[in-house]
């Protein structure tokens, strides 16, 4: 029996898991995923690489801060820009105005690799339930193989969560249960297009439009993580991404090239290639205002997660640090 397992790799789980594992604490992290990094997502594309999750990170907190001033000492973050525009990258500030944007050298799943070092970590373990048992927690994963843990950390998308405690008849205090459901996420769906030419995007080449149909277009190759090809990263925003859920491939890459990326594209420029990712929970739109949920009359379980305190990467990145502090300090 491990002391704690966790639900989820992305940089909530895997920052929960750094923490509790560094105090001597066992701990196991599965993901249903192929690779660590949930969001933190960056795919190959022939010889070039393009972030199609989270974009980038910024830093409000000092402990979050903490963690990114040893990254840059490490030279796996970087500054890509200062300050916004009318919700653009246009830089119109002098550079160390406004809170710079970081990025992660070789695209953000990087970033998770380097969390993961020297963690229990399975990846292609999808958990289908979560069972309270009188020492602790069972749970259960699509291909029959159990875990048993003294305390859980969920911080897999909420709706995820809850259906692992639900298959697995647990029942949650109904404060708990009502506090969870009104957690909401918008989907995002995410074109790479691979391009021949030139692309005018506004320094240093990404542009955002909160709002629009069209929230976010990056340049992978300005952006400094896809030296030998052009690769670039359309998001559809969160009402067009509902609109293209259910279409074909083919049709949504139509839609983003048509009002994304089409208007910044050289005349001669050509499109080689195009891939679709869909991002069913992509961003929190109803957050929960603690930085974790702690489940009442239950072993320990914890839900954190990117819609818990503040959403995107530092939201999540403390949400994890908090959830573990919880964790040693019912060790205690």
């Amino acid at each position: 029996m491990t002391n704690t397992l966790i639900v989820g790799a992305g940089v909530a789980g895997l920052m929960a898991a750094r923490t509790l594992t560094d105090a001597g604490h066992s701990v196991r992290v599965v993901d249903k995923g192929r690779s660590v990094g949930g969001r933190l997502a960056t795919r190959r594309v022939g010889e070039g690489r393009a972030d199609h999750g989270a974009q980038f990170f910024s830093v409000r907190s000092p402990i979050f801060q903490a963690h990114v001033d040893r990254w840059l000492d490490l030279d796996l973050a970087y500054v890509w820009s200062h300050g916004w525009s009318d919700g653009s990258l246009i830089r119109t500030k002098a550079d160390g105005e406004g809170y710079p944007r970081y990025a992660i050298r070789g695209g953000m799943n990087a970033l998770a690799k380097h969390l993961a070092q020297g963690l229990d970590v399975m990846t292609n373990v999808k958990i289908d339930a979560l069972t309270a048992t009188q020492t602790g927690w069972l749970a259960v994963a699509e291909d029959g193989h159990t875990f048993t843990a003294d305390r859980v950390i969920l911080t897999a998308p909420v709706p995820q969560s809850l259906a692992l405690v639900e298959n697995g008849k647990t029942t949650l205090h109904a404060g708990d249960l009502a506090a969870l459901q009104r957690i909401a996420y918008a989907p995002c769906v995410a074109g790479i297009f691979h391009v021949e030419g030139r692309v005018n995007l506004p320094e240093p080449g990404a542009l955002q439009q909160i709002g629009s149909p069209i929230a976010w277009v990056a340049d992978n190759q300005r952006k400094g993580i896809s030296p030998n090809a052009r690769l670039i990263t359309v998001h559809a925003g969160p009402e067009l991404s509902r609109e293209l859920w259910d279409t074909d491939p083919g049709t949504a890459l139509d839609e983003l090239q048509s009002q994304g990326l089409q208007l910044y594209m050289a005349p001669t420029t050509r499109i080689l290639s195009g891939q679709i990712k869909k991002w069913r929970y992509a961003l929190p739109i109803v957050i929960h205002p603690a930085p974790f949920l702690a489940a009442q009359d239950l072993p320990p379980l914890l839900v954190a997660g990117d819609a818990f305190g503040g959403p995107r990467v530092e939201g999540a990145a403390l949400s994890g640090l908090a959830a573990a502090g919880q964790m040693l300090g019912l060790a205690d």
